[in-house]
């Protein structure tokens, strides 16, 4: 640059109150480059496909994808972008009556860390708001995969709720021996209930009176079903809740959602891995 273009630089910093320090870094910054671009356009992508994913998924699922990324470069750019997961404000309704003279099974869970499938299955009973109506949820996971592999979805809290998901579990996996987990409400000590425990020689366990974290795995599932799923929704009746719940467990939750607990793979795909070693 000549002595005139030296000289008309001062003028302009001058002007505009910067120092030619400054003038001279801003001339000199890259421009992002084009991995920088497609990680951006990836980063973007994953996180409107996942909008509850935080910056440790979204990590997980990037380098699931071949980026080379640590979570500090993909929180500032989630912050710089806006695209930092907003949590939804929670509300509680009592689904668990334990109040009741039924027979109560002993906690045969605590301290069980199951090294394979159908050893241990977690049961528990969750409710959702529709637009005029609540109702109620009932689930099994298997305690090693995480996976959700019965579930029904009904107005009724009564036993025929727990049951038809614990059918469905039974048709699904063939499981002599296991460890079947739940809280002391009425549902899981009815007659009913017990008895198809017992044609189909599941040994029952129950957590201790007033002890939510005996039962930790099944309370975690609701957690994120309601963030992920529940709480972005409208449901104006129990049909439309029954088939978009039934989609996000079986094909989202169950087939590709990455779960903290099992090193960032989908329950499926964690089944399948560990079934080869």
């Amino acid at each position: 640059m000549n002595s005139a273009g030296a000289l008309a630089v001062v003028e302009l910093c001058d002007l505009a109150g910067i120092s030619r320090a400054s003038f001279y870094r801003w001339r000199h910054l890259k421009q992002p480059g084009e991995r920088e671009c497609g990680l951006r356009d990836a980063l973007e992508q994953t996180a409107l496909a996942w909008p509850a994913y935080g910056s440790r998924r979204i990590t997980a699922e990037l380098q699931r994808q071949g980026w080379a990324v640590n979570r500090k470069r993909v929180q500032r750019i989630m912050r710089q972008d806006g695209l930092l997961c907003l949590r939804q404000p929670t509300s509680w309704l009592a689904t668990t009556d334990s109040n009741h003279s039924l027979p109560v099974f002993p906690n045969l869970a605590a301290g069980l860390v199951p090294t394979g499938t159908n050893q241990l299955w977690v049961a528990d009973i969750t409710y959702i708001r529709l637009r005029q109506e609540f109702v109620f949820l009932a689930g099994i996971l298997d305690a090693f995969s995480r996976r959700v592999i019965g579930w029904a979805l009904e107005r009724t809290l009564e036993a025929a709720l727990c049951i038809a998901a614990l059918e469905q579990a039974l048709r699904r996996r063939h499981p002599p021996g296991l460890i079947h987990h739940s809280d002391r409400g009425a549902q899981y000590c009815s007659k009913e209930y017990v008895q198809l425990l017992e044609a189909h020689r599941l040994r029952g366990s129950m957590a201790r009176r007033g002890n939510p974290f005996d039962n930790a795995l099944a309370e975690s599932f609701w957690k994120t079903l309601k963030y992920e799923q529940i709480y972005r929704n409208d449901y104006g009746t129990i049909e439309q809740a029954r088939a978009s719940i039934g989609h996000f467990i079986d094909q989202v939750y169950n087939q590709h959602r990455l779960h903290s607990a099992l090193g960032y793979r989908p329950p499926a795909e964690f089944e399948r891995t560990e079934s080869m070693r």
